[in-house]
């Protein structure tokens, strides 16, 4: 259980897309799988199948956290907002100035790791006030360019809005961060395509 320390510094990620639909205001899920640490090296359950570690594809831009070397990559189109101090946010928004993509980096900074990232994440979630919050699948011992992580993809509705995610905690040769690609529902099939490969370029 996170202390009152860690729960409160949680409560402050703003940038994590559990508050995806108060940011769309301002501005303008299956079976779970999993692997164990121990079988790292084995191919990544099929949700996870795309996680193929690659530099960023060509014309892509990179967004870097203030502190520290993590980075991800991210299409022309996208644009930074401003989000939590210390965190790298980026989004595509709509013609009415909606969020309807959104990628979000953020240090380390509470109870969260490895192991316990998937009730870590949801329970996170609840928190912020989402409901329904559903996991479509999970895995652990991932392998991203700089090291091994943990990621979960799972479903919740903030609001009258419903949105899906890919949520992924990796320890690095530098550091631990948390990358975060989420999008509405009815737009997740179209933003899956940008979602995916910036998070298979993330280095920490």
């Amino acid at each position: 259980m996170a202390t009152s320390r860690s729960r409160n510094a949680t409560k402050r990620r703003a940038g994590w897309p559990a508050a995806l639909g108060v940011l769309a205001l301002v501005a303008g899920c299956g079976g779970a799988s999993a692997t164990h640490p121990s079988r790292a090296a084995a191919p990544p359950p099929s949700a996870f199948a795309w996680l193929k570690p690659a530099a960023a594809p060509a014309g892509w831009k990179q967004a870097r956290l203030s502190a520290g070397r993590a980075t991800f990559a991210y299409p022309p189109g996208w644009h930074p907002i401003h989000t939590d101090p210390g965190t790298a946010t980026v989004a595509l928004t709509d013609s009415r100035h909606k969020i309807v993509g959104y990628l979000n980096a953020t240090p380390h900074q509470g109870a969260e790791t490895l192991a316990n990232w998937a009730g870590f994440r949801t329970g996170h979630i609840r928190d912020e006030g989402s409901r329904q919050v559903r996991t479509a699948a999970m895995a652990t011992g991932l392998r991203f360019r700089s090291g091994r992580g943990s990621c979960i993809v799972d479903g919740y509705r903030n609001g009258s809005n419903r949105y899906r995610e890919i949520a992924c905690i990796v320890k690095g040769s530098r550091a631990t961060t948390v990358i975060v690609g989420a999008a509405p529902v009815g737009q997740w099939a179209r933003q899956a395509a940008v979602i995916e490969p910036a998070i298979a370029s993330f280095t920490t």
